[in-house]
């Protein structure tokens, strides 16, 4: 049965096809009537199921991730069609994501979710922020495109994911998996679970501990006064606990209750490299980068309540928060001797610009005279609110229909504090000395009300979707004015805070309204073959603070047609795409900054082809031989030139015909696997093409090193297990086998390359 916060979608997996039910989420619900175990079953199963979805999407269920080891979201991704990814660390602890051609900046454009519970720090007041679920401790990941997505937002152009959280296990289980490879890389993913029958109902819970570290791949060089150093990782851990009760009674219910934690601390800097540095050694760093470094802490909470209190009538409400603060001190500005023209004394060069100027690059590499600006972007995000939603399953002469309906009163603000450090670098590298300066003190907040209604009438082999959404947002910023002056102590620089004067000319407060219409179609031609087709207009908000300033919604209104094939061992889909972008934003991608700073980019027009087969011939035998390709083509070019594009906007310079940076013409990915009882091994690869970095498409650098082309790139990963006894398999295997190596990403600051071959073993024990 459908069920809301859960996508209703087109489901597959590396190697075999899954139709999905709708429901809270990926846990068991059993004894509850109708109310569902929320686990992928094989459409062989359910045809039906799979054959009256309304628009596309995927889901990446364990195994997929399980199998490669994968922690890195990006890789994940890779195999799913019409989903884009751009590497910025190399562990994808800051995804940029983008679907069907929106702007994949910090995944801004992207309604991101764990267990149906916005889980961005602040996704209306900055949908952009430093926090991402981390992939390899989930059970699954669902990504919806088109009509479907219409009661999830507030992000609706790209698209959702989803990511779902262990479920609480039907019996006692305890399970742990632990590798150790490359670069002193650990991960580490226990949990234990269990439910238990009482006279007073069910009751579950599960505790899990996922911890996961590493040196980093990259190494800082020494300068004159510096010896450099090999701290360029991470660490990062994740506790949770999640419990359920299901009372006992003629009516089905279930109280359930989460919290999760992340602690988040990585030697991660926004610099590249100059282009003749990236190309002799892609895993350096300068030594002006030494002091980078960002620290994050995040909670996450919800108490769900569902309820079915009559055949067919299904509701839900959840309470949530989650809290997030971090601060990332990283090399933003260099400053060489020389007067300025304001008279100052300083020469300020932005870290791009240095990249490709020798008097600035000797200043970042520690071989010149010169100020290191360390920004500290200290920020404080809250979100909270409370989400209500239902379903109602009734007939019309004959249709039969599934009214799905929903809402959710919803709160969010980030604080910014931030300031410079400035380090005073002598003719020899060595530091001399250390001031400090107040920088874009500021606040925002957003409420909002959102509702949505769709109506999903079945006539049998046609089924039809009519919805609709709308979005109240009322914002508030408040935005400062500092001196401007420089100062020798923290204790100084307080003082400064506290004589802060409000900026009113980025201050205030507004409010505006959105409805967001969609209607699908599903048409089962045979019983393996159906069709479906869909419209649906789409919204992606600014920050509060552009909203006030004059920044417009960027809205677009996007088309899908489609047909998917399922029978015993193959199932393939195709989908094509159109979507109309009006006031395309332009993300300030220097500064990552989550929709603080966004200006209107005029229009653009994004269209392309979606495909997945996959194959496997020993289905119904004692192995299995899994296959997949995947691929996507798209065509993503601006229809307007860029007028106002902001001082660090992605799509600065771009003119009519121009191609969307960052959107690669091909994405491609296949895989094949073998597995019996006791062994199993697995090769994907996948390919992107090269695309341009900005909006002005230059092939070379001309003024900074933003500018230029991201490389095409071909990577095959290998893994394999080998089952030592029912309950233990050893694991091991290799990513990037062949050490392709090329630029992923010129932002924020400059090239950078991606990581090269690594390895991993360890082992993965259930009991």
């Amino acid at each position: 049965m459908k069920q809301p916060f859960i996508l209703t979608t087109a489901i597959y997996t590396a190697a075999i096809p899954f139709a999905y039910s709708q429901g809270a989420e990926a846990d068991a619900f059993d004894g509850l009537g109708e109310i569902e175990t929320l686990e992928a079953v094989t459409v062989i199963g359910d045809r039906l199921e799979l054959f009256t979805l309304p628009g596309s999407g995927y889901l990446v269920d364990e195994a997929a991730i399980r199998d490669q080891n994968y922690t890195n979201i990006n890789r994940v991704l890779a195999k799913v069609p019409g989903v884009y990814v751009r590497e910025e660390d190399g562990y994808g602890n800051f995804p940029n994501i983008s679907i069907r051609g929106g702007d994949g900046t910090r995944s801004e454009k992207v309604t991101v979710m764990e267990d149906g519970i916005l889980t961005a720090p602040a996704p209306y007041s900055a949908p952009a922020a430093y926090y991402s679920p981390k992939v390899a401790r989930m059970s699954g990941v669902e990504v919806l495109k088109g009509s479907s997505q219409i009661q999830y937002g507030p992000q609706t152009t790209g698209g959702v994911i989803n990511y779902l959280s262990t479920a609480i296990p039907e019996e006692s289980k305890f399970y742990s998996r632990n590798t150790y490879g490359t670069d002193n890389t650990w991960l580490s993913h226990n949990y234990y679970g269990n439910t238990i029958e009482t006279k007073a109902g069910r009751f579950g819970f599960l505790f899990e501990l996922f911890h996961n570290q590493s040196d980093g791949f990259r190494t800082i060089e020494e300068g004159e006064g510096y010896n450099g150093s090999d701290d360029t990782g991470f660490r990062v851990t994740e506790p949770m606990v999640k419990l359920f009760w299901e009372p006992s009674g003629w009516v089905p219910q279930r109280f359930e209750f989460k919290y999760g934690y992340t602690d988040l601390d990585a030697d991660e800097s926004y610099v590249g490299l100059s282009e003749e540095d990236v190309d002799r050694n892609p895993d350096r760093r300068y030594a002006g980068t030494r002091f980078d470094n960002i620290t994050t802490e995040q909670h996450r909470t919800y108490l769900k309540y569902l309820i079915e209190p009559a055949d067919g009538l299904k509701l839900e409400t959840a309470l949530y928060y989650n809290k997030f603060e971090r601060n990332w001190r990283k090399l933003d500005d260099i400053e060489v001797a020389g007067a300025a023209a304001d008279g100052t004394g300083r020469s300020l060069n932005n870290v791009r610009n240095a990249l490709t100027d020798p008097t600035g690059l000797a200043v970042l590499r520690g071989r010149g005279e010169g100020n290191l600006v360390v920004r500290n972007n200290a920020r404080e995000y809250e979100s909270y609110g409370v989400q209500f939603s239902g379903s109602y399953e009734f007939e019309t002469g004959p249709a039969e229909h599934t009214l799905s309906f929903g809402a959710r009163l919803h709160k969010d603000y980030v604080e910014r504090d931030q300031f410079d450090e400035i380090y005073n670098q002598d003719t020899t590298g060595a530091i001399v000395g250390r001031q400090f300066e107040l920088n874009n003190v500021r606040r925002q907040e957003t409420q909002a009300l959102a509702l949505w209604l769709k109506d999903e009438v079945d006539f049998g082999r046609l089924t039809i979707t009519p919805g609709v959404r709308y979005e109240y947002i009322d914002v508030e910023a408040d935005d400062f004015r500092e001196s401007g002056d420089r100062v020798g102590s923290r204790e100084e620089l307080a003082v400064l805070r506290s004589q802060i004067t409000r900026n009113e000319g980025g201050s205030g407060a507004d409010s505006y309204s959105e409805f967001i219409p969609g209607i699908s179609a599903n048409l089962e031609l045979t019983d393996e073959l159906s069709t479906f087709a869909g419209v649906y207009k789409g919204i992606s908000i600014p920050g509060p603070r552009s909203f006030i300033t004059g920044t417009d919604v960027e809205e677009s209104i996007g088309y899908e047609l489609g047909a998917r094939y399922v029978a015993e061992c193959v199932s393939a889909e195709i989908v094509g795409f159109f979507t109309d972008f009006q006031n395309i934003l332009n993300t300030d991608a220097g500064t990552g900054a989550g929709g603080d700073d966004t200006t209107n980019g005029g229009e653009a027009e994004v269209f392309g082809v979606e495909a997945l087969v996959n194959y496997d011939p020993l289905i119904n035998s004692d192995y299995s031989l899994p296959m997949y390709v995947s691929a996507t083509w798209t065509s993503a070019e601006f229809k307007s030139d860029i007028v106002d594009g902001g001082s660090d906007g992605i799509f600065n310079g771009a003119t009519n015909g121009n191609e969307i940076p960052y959107i690669p013409d091909w994405k491609l990915a296949a895989g094949i696997g073998f597995s019996t009882d006791v062994w199993g091994v697995n090769v994907d690869a996948s390919y992107v093409s090269e695309t341009f970095a900005t909006g002005a498409n230059e092939s070379e650098v001309t003024t900074n090193a933003r500018e230029g082309e991201i490389d095409d790139l071909f990577l095959v990963d290998l893994s394999g297990h080998f089952r030592v006894s029912d309950n233990v398999k050893l694991i091991g295997g290799v990513a990037n086998v062949f050490d392709e190596r090329g630029v992923v990403s010129r932002i924020p600051r400059g090239p950078r390359a991606n990581q090269g071959r690594t390895a991993y073993i360890g082992f993965e024990a259930e009991f």
